[in-house]
């Protein structure tokens, strides 16, 4: 180790698994969305767009394999997806002058995925790409916006998206939940946590976490719901934040398909040509009001003046309470 950690390393916990005893994806395999039968229309998938090109990642999958070490349009990333926190993460794999791979170290720090790059062996927690043990301690990870949205969804807006396929080279119960009942709102956290922890919400309660310009903001999943669009500003930016139906969630049920409905969220820059936009929701989209045009949950405009205008999104972390705060403890809460 030839820095000093930037974390404790008794809290670093073993969560079972050897290193790799999860294995990440290196040759990941891809079929066209038009193509694929085996997702059901409420499956949560992560959407990643870099350079033009947008992939999914099914979260049956991910589950079983918790890194894809995979270049998209033109850029090494890693894409990333914690069981414990129901976060999923993408970086750029480029960092310290080389290209990096990620694997699973078998630990876990604040119940959160801890990375290792095979070229140095550091260790990385997932919800904050920055190096924290290690010879690379202190190398931050470029964080690109990733999000979980409904499979029918996805479809519909990149018919011809390549998608991961069940086709990894392992045999793994693809679309069973390990976890069953694991998001219950009165349930703990299965390994312990860092002290202290936050009380102003229970543990499992779902949140939208922003982190820009060294503003921390937590808007609570109940309100995204009730709300439908929420405009808000985090570190001088003009944001906007999305919610709609069609998402299950893939910790409730046994098997993931059959998950108790969560919607989907996602978060925008509300400013487009130099205009801040103000929406409100219409069923299940999004209608700009001083054009009308209409959106969908991937911030596409599908109908209206706008049509093929795309909103520029904004990296946020979909997880649970106990996360998000255990690394971000002066977080401003927004219930």
């Amino acid at each position: 180790m030839s820095a000093d950690p930037l974390i404790d390393p008794g809290e670093v916990l073993s969560g079972g698994p050897p290193p790799d005893g999860i294995p990440a994806i290196d040759d990941p395999r891809f079929q066209p969305a038009d193509e694929v039968d085996w997702l059901t229309a409420n499956e949560p998938i992560l959407s990643l767009t870099v350079g033009g090109e947008t992939r999914g990642y099914p979260i049956q999958v991910m589950t079983w394999h918790e890194i894809v070490n995979d270049t998209v349009g033109g850029v090494p990333v890693a894409v990333t997806y914690c069981l414990l926190c129901n976060s999923g993460v993408a970086f750029g794999r480029e960092a310290a002058g080389r290209v990096l791979s990620f694997g699973t170290s078998g630990m876990l720090y604040a119940d959160n995925l801890v990375m290792y790059d095979r070229q140095t062996e550091s260790l990385w927690p997932q919800l904050t790409g920055l190096a924290s043990i290690g010879f690379l301690a202190g190398t931050q990870l470029t964080a690109i916006p990733i999000g979980a949205v409904g499979w029918e969804d996805f479809r519909a807006a990149h018919p011809e998206a390549l998608v991961l396929t069940r086709d990894t080279g392992y045999s793994r119960p693809y679309g069973d939940n390990p976890y069953d009942g694991y998001d219950q709102p009165g349930t703990s956290p299965i390994f312990p946590l860092p002290e202290p922890t936050d009380d102003r919400l229970t543990a499992k309660t779902r949140v939208v976490g922003i982190d820009l310009g060294g503003e921390r903001v937590a808007l609570t999943r109940d309100r995204l719901a009730e709300d439908g669009v929420t405009h808000l500003t985090v570190g001088g930016r003009d944001l906007v934040a999305f919610q709609a139906p069609g998402q299950a969630s893939a910790l409730d049920m046994p098997r993931i398909a059959d998950g108790a409905e969560i919607g989907s969220v996602a978060v925008y820059d509300a400013e487009l040509d130099g205009e801040v936009l103000r929406f409100a929701k219409q069923g299940g989209t999004f209608v700009d009001a001083g054009t009308g045009s209409r959106r969908d949950i991937l911030g596409n405009a599908i109908e209206g003046p706008g049509l093929g205008q795309s909103l520029t999104p904004v990296r946020f972390l979909d997880t649970f309470w106990f996360a998000w705060v255990a690394f971000h403890p002066d977080t401003e809460l927004q219930r």
